[in-house]
């Protein structure tokens, strides 16, 4: 009879363990890590996409599964993503990467001359999502919004602007994954939003980096489609 009872009450705590330790996982926060350049540092500031995500977690009582983190760096171009990936990215263990690139290799070939050719791009965009596959990292794929907001084809760089985020399209069809297509999202916003062709000032504060209306939008579109991935 206490031989019995021993046996009961070990397997009533192993039991309990076991419970214990499927709670804690299932309580785990998912880790998001958003990794690009200028647009994603400023992100994580008061009003930035980043932090207007969290708040709308917290609105929505959906904070206590997921921790956000900014990992982007001004001047960027998606071979710089790369070189840093084990530091700013896979040593943090992350859920989910949001590669949000692509400006910076558009925007410096016109200013400085250094940006990244298209093969290059597409080369070294395949070779982050690879690092990611390979540790079962759910990778989201974002193309670049804007390098100035006119609606009539005007914009010095759209013409590579769009075959940069069809390349990003592109990728993300030929690997199943879950895009955010920003380019798509900020072009139809301008048509309906900016009727006298400005420059700047609709979602952006300088042509690329975005005000307060863009980083809403941002938000919103990046949420919309990482609130659905299990």
């Amino acid at each position: 009879m206490r031989q019995t009872s021993r046996s009961f009450w070990f397997y009533t705590v192993l039991l309990l363990l076991l419970m214990s330790a499927s709670d804690i996982k299932t309580q785990r926060k998912k880790r998001v890590i958003f990794f690009g350049d200028s647009i994603t540092q400023a992100g994580v500031n008061p009003g930035g996409y980043i932090d207007l995500l969290n708040t709308m977690l917290k609105e929505q009582k959906k904070d206590a599964g997921y921790e956000l983190i900014g990992a982007g760096i001004g001047g960027n171009k998606v071979y710089d993503l790369y070189l840093r990936m084990e530091d700013d990215v896979l040593s943090k263990k992350p859920d989910i990467v949001v590669v949000y690139v692509g400006v910076n290799d558009v925007w410096h070939k016109q200013s400085f001359g250094t940006g990244t050719d298209a093969d290059k791009f597409e080369k070294f965009y395949n070779a982050i999502l690879t690092k990611l596959k390979a540790q079962n990292i759910q990778a989201v794929v974002v193309t670049p919004a804007a390098i100035g907001e006119r609606t009539d084809y005007s914009n010095q760089l759209d013409g590579d602007l769009n075959k940069y985020s069809g390349i990003i399209r592109s990728i993300a069809k030929k690997n199943d994954l879950p895009i955010v297509d920003l380019r798509k999202i900020f072009i139809d916003y301008n048509l309906k939003n900016n009727p006298e062709n400005k420059e700047s000032g609709i979602l952006t504060s300088d042509r690329v980096h975005l005000n307060a209306a863009g980083n809403k939008l941002v938000a919103e579109s990046m949420w919309s489609v990482i609130g659905t991935l299990k």
